[in-house]
């Protein structure tokens, strides 16, 4: 795809732990340190909300609005900026892609993001797109390699 910029890792963590780092502490590995991100709405479902308050170290804010358009427990997460609740169209920046796939009891993750525009793909690349996202994904590692697996009876 012509717009798109993309990670792909081997977590060394299976999928269930990745999938629960990544829906269960959203917050904690967004965004790469010092940030921080709030997820004040996140109505992880097919048109459910988002809505994300990230903060940086000399008090920036940026808020993030959108909704999901596919998720598929243990295996994909798509959400776009590209509609608000109710979907009202917005500014549309991206379609963020996050894919899970067991890989020899790891996990390959790759996060996508795709944009409208040659510009706005150039835009994401020069914020940082690579190390950032790589950055935000070494701390969904961590968390996801602190969990404590899942038993078949249910029980964590």
């Amino acid at each position: 795809m012509s717009h798109e910029l993309s990670i792909t890792r081997l977590i060394d963590a299976p999928v269930d732990a990745v999938w629960r780092a990544w829906t269960e502490d959203t917050g904690a590995w967004f965004c790469p340190k010092p940030w921080q991100a709030e997820f004040v709405t996140q109505e992880l479902r097919s048109g459910g909300r988002s809505t994300i308050v990230m903060r940086g170290p000399d008090g920036e804010e940026n808020r993030l609005e959108g909704v999901y358009l596919e998720v598929v427990p243990g295996e994909r997460i798509v959400s776009t900026d590209a509609f608000t609740a109710g979907w009202h169209p917005a500014g549309p920046f991206m379609v963020r892609i996050d894919s899970f796939a067991a890989e020899g009891g790891r996990t390959r993750y790759t996060a996508i993001a795709r944009h409208w525009t040659q510009e706005a793909k150039d835009s994401h690349a020069a914020m940082g797109f690579e190390a950032g996202w790589n950055a935000a994904t070494d701390q969904l590692e961590a968390i996801a390699l602190g969990l404590p697996p899942v038993r078949g009876d249910g029980a964590a």
